[in-house]
């Protein structure tokens, strides 16, 4: 389902990578204020941070994906969301949240979870629709479970 991913036992993987894991729970359950502080008590610094923080995702319980968080930037024009949201709908993914920022140089950050249980094809296929989706820009998954 995930193409360009691999599981890979964390012995192998330098322990900055365990770090930026730990201070992502730490900001998320806010144990730590801000970033700073969350790689502070981690001890990392905040550019290992941000250079790993969306390519380190902890596997869940389930063998199968169920739910999905992606991030998007889209074009403060008419029906840009509706597209998207059509796009989510033809690949079998029902939507369970979604935020969407106040659009700023024209841009909007969306978030949206998403319920995959009922998809057929996989979340690359997702990403490469809705980046191929006029006004979509910089599909990204976030998290999966």
């Amino acid at each position: 389902m995930l193409d360009n991913y691999l599981i890979v036992h964390k012995s192998v993987l330098p322990d900055y990578f365990e770090k930026v894991v730990e201070a992502r729970r730490m900001i998320e359950s806010g144990k730590a204020p801000d970033v700073s502080s969350a790689v502070k008590m981690a001890g990392i610094s905040r550019s290992t941070f941000y250079k790993y923080k969306d390519f380190i995702l902890e596997p869940s319980a389930m063998s199968e994906g169920r739910k999905a968080v992606l991030s998007v930037m889209l074009v403060h024009e008419t029906g840009v969301l509706s597209a998207l949201l059509a796009k989510v709908s033809d690949a079998g993914c029902s939507v369970l949240t979604i935020t969407q920022s106040l659009p700023i140089h024209d841009r909007a950050g969306v978030t949206i979870s998403l319920d995959i249980s009922g998809m057929p094809g996989t979340i690359d296929s997702l990403l490469s629709a809705l980046a191929s989706t006029p006004g979509v820009e910089q599909p990204k998954l976030l998290a999966i479970e």
